[in-house]
């Protein structure tokens, strides 16, 4: 029996797109058995620097006025520091801003006058926290507002740290698929997908003149009754992780 040419070609054909199917349904099929792992870290690290954060404020009739008298205040307290001892370079401005002030009377607002902020953050080695004391004073006695004191890691360490957290964090997690595919008497396969969840890391914060209220001289008397000494604190990594098992 003679088949035709076309009908050979067309069973060939459709027998291709069967064996593709076939292939594609037993790779995506449960079968196929994966297993998911959450791998997780946590190493203790030191801070390597210490930021003080201050903020220095002017309130006048006009922008222009508010943002001249602002530049006085911020020269003076940058002046000081310098003969502290600290390096310009060290002495950066984090936030600006010129803003109208307004008074409000049942609904109606009066212009009073413009606020310009400028918040200045001093950053030194962890291993010099005498120079505390030094900061604070050269910023509070030239009309500087204490924000924050924290303990903080370089970018170098960041990337250090972040590098070995993550890298444990993958390592419990071929743990735990090892010892979850033994328990189902199966063995770890290829390594299907993973994503990294999270990497824990915030400043440390030492002091916080959160009341408004307080003034600068009660709040560097306040600081100086702190024991500030850089500590271990601990961040931590997450990874997810999906292998095959056979």
């Amino acid at each position: 029996m003679k088949i035709d040419k076309s009908i050979a070609i067309t069973l060939i054909i459709v027998l291709g797109i069967i064996i593709v199917v076939s292939i594609f349904m037993n790779t995506i099929s449960p079968s196929s058995n994966v297993i998911n792992v959450n791998g997780q870290s946590s190493i203790e690290v030191t801070p390597d620097l210490v930021k003080i954060y201050l903020t220095i404020q002017s309130i006048e009739d006009t922008s222009s006025e508010a943002k001249d008298e602002n530049a006085k205040k911020t020269e003076a307290v940058t002046t000081a520091l310098i003969n502290k001892g600290f390096d310009k370079e060290d002495i950066q401005t984090s936030y600006f801003n010129i803003y109208p002030e307004y008074d409000w009377d049942e609904g109606d607002r009066e212009l009073t006058g413009y606020k310009a902020s400028h918040n200045l953050v001093i950053e030194f080695s962890a291993q010099e926290t005498e120079k505390i004391s030094d900061a604070l004073d050269a910023g509070i006695d030239n009309g500087a507002d204490l924000g924050n004191i924290n303990f903080e890691l370089s970018q170098e360490k960041q990337n250090t740290y972040k590098a070995e957290a993550i890298k444990l964090a993958a390592e419990d997690a071929k743990i735990k698929a090892d010892a979850l595919a033994s328990g189902l008497d199966k063995k770890v396969g290829k390594l299907v997908s993973v994503s990294n969840n999270d990497w824990g890391y915030s400043p440390w914060r030492v002091y916080s003149n959160e009341d408004v209220a307080v003034s600068m001289t009660a709040a560097k008397e306040e600081v100086a009754q702190l024991d500030i000494e850089p500590s271990e604190q601990t961040i931590s990594a997450s990874v997810q992780a999906t292998f095959k098992i056979y």
